[in-house]
């Protein structure tokens, strides 16, 4: 939807609020409204889950092959330290699944895209969606969402255009999807196309590049000879077909039209509702990670009366094992809440927790918890950490909304970043080398309404992705 409120485009951030107040960001909630009901006709979760398994059936195999084929000691998986798949490992694979070598590399990237796979140095692991993916029709549907949402990268765009291009069309992508929702049914290319290049003059209307002033009459003073918008033809036809290649829409005989999995996600990002697992009753009988998830989406009291029952009927050592165990896991969710239930446990479980502060992936968490167990106020925890561990955190608690939370909260999120400019932010983010920082940073270009941020959060995501500068 077109906003008409003006923006500040400036990349800047609002102060800084402390880190050590960010994991619990996930928890925060606001007051229920009725769910809303999806369109007549939106099938089952169960049957948009089957869809989006069937479009994401080869990246899933790729990324099982890699998961047995790729492990510690094994053959690299990237060349240096970018995300292409190296040579040798792709001809490998293709060998052993059958495919050819592009066939695998393209279900390499859509896999990283869609959370089943992610890269650390040249060194692949799977990711926790790709462990749900046969018992968790939510976990299936948010790594198609997050496919969806990474469009613009699972295509390569038309050479022929310049990024400022790009972008625009990027930009106004939303509208167009917005409209075919609501048109339930096929729509033709051409009336799509006059919906782009209206958009596409808000977009530079907003950004104050109409001239002001007298003009002549009747005709407007002609845009400048780059934004002309008979280019916006072939970058609609890229936009479409992209789209298409991820399953959200089809094209055909002059027309394009959602299929039911595009359908549904926009409708889901237009009435911005969570799909999060709801909690299940009888949180007590569960392991730590089923538990975990059934208290995700209660507030912090219930949440902890929660974790004290669960802890009651457990010894505190196998308690405290099991949520770590369940903090080592791909689900950044998961990781912030199993310290929360260790913040229950309090002092028996300060050996375990000093002994995983050099684990990459929970330090942050642990010299939050071991600075906090020290007596040290929650609100100034976030200083024992480094600006790399702090900015570790951000990306993991990021991805923990992003999986999990509201478009909005991870728009919020930002303010508890600690760089005072969204280009630091991007800067450091990426040379944390965080796992999940292309789907963080995809995830928060599409909830940002300031398309400006938006463009530059694009940016950082597709060089990331390519393995840029």
């Amino acid at each position: 939807m077109t906003s008409r409120i003006p923006r500040d485009s400036r990349l800047r951030l609002v102060r800084p609020r402390p880190l050590a107040a960010a994991p619990r960001a996930v928890n925060q909630r606001h007051t229920r409204r009725p769910a809303p009901r999806p369109p007549e006709g939106t099938p089952a979760p169960a049957e948009l889950a089957r869809m989006a398994r069937s479009q994401l059936a080869g990246a899933a195999r790729v990324a099982r092959w890699a998961d047995i084929a790729l492990g510690p000691g094994g053959d690299a998986a990237t060349t240096g330290d970018k995300a292409t798949l190296a040579e040798a490992t792709a001809e490998r694979a293709a060998e052993e699944l059958g495919l050819t070598t592009a066939q695998v590399r393209a279900d390499w990237d859509t896999s990283r895209l869609a959370g089943l796979i992610e890269v650390h140095g040249d060194t692949a692991r799977p990711g926790w969606r790709l462990r749900a993916w046969n018992r968790d029709d939510s976990a299936v549907l948010r790594g198609w969402v997050a496919l969806f949402d990474a469009w613009s990268l699972a295509h390569p765009e038309p050479a022929e255009h310049g990024p400022a291009g790009v972008a625009e069309v990027v930009s106004a992508m939303p509208q167009v999807l917005s409209f075919l929702q609501l048109s339930a049914g096929p729509v033709p290319v051409a009336q799509l196309l006059d919906l782009l290049e209206q958009r596409v003059i808000e977009l530079r209307t907003e950004r104050c590049e109409i001239p002001y002033g007298p003009q002549p009459e009747p005709a407007p003073a002609p845009l400048p000879a780059e934004h002309d918008d008979t280019s916006l033809a072939p970058l609609l036809d890229w936009a479409l077909h992209a789209l298409a290649s991820v399953g959200a829409l089809t094209c055909g005989d002059g027309h394009a039209t959602l299929t039911p999995l595009g359908n549904w996600a926009v409708w889901v990002k237009l009435e911005q509702i969570c799909v999060a697992a709801q909690s299940p009753a009888g949180n007590i009988e569960q392991g730590a990670e089923d538990m975990l998830r059934g208290c995700a989406q209660l507030r912090p009291n219930a949440a902890r009366a929660e974790y004290r029952a669960w802890l009651a009927a457990r010894t505190v050592g196998g308690a405290v094992t099991e949520l770590l165990a369940a903090a080592r896991g791909e689900d950044a969710l998961l990781r912030g809440l199993a310290f929360e239930a260790l913040r229950v446990v309090g002092a028996p479980a300060e050996p375990d927790v000093r002994s995983v502060a050099d684990e990459p992936a929970l330090r942050p968490y642990a010299l939050l918890w071991l600075a906090e167990h020290d007596g040290i106020d929650p609100e100034d925890a976030h200083e024992v950490l480094t600006r790399e561990e702090a900015t570790w955190l951000w990306v993991d608690t990021a991805a923990a909304v992003a999986d999990h939370g509201e478009a909005p909260m991870l728009v919020r999120h930002l303010e508890s970043a600690l760089q005072p400019t969204v280009p630091a932010l991007l800067d450091e983010v990426r040379a944390v080398g965080h796992p999940r920082t292309v789907q963080v940073l995809v995830a928060l270009a599409a909830a940002h309404p300031d398309p400006a941020l938006a463009k530059a959060v694009r940016r950082a995501a597709f060089q990331v992705h390519t393995g840029g500068s």
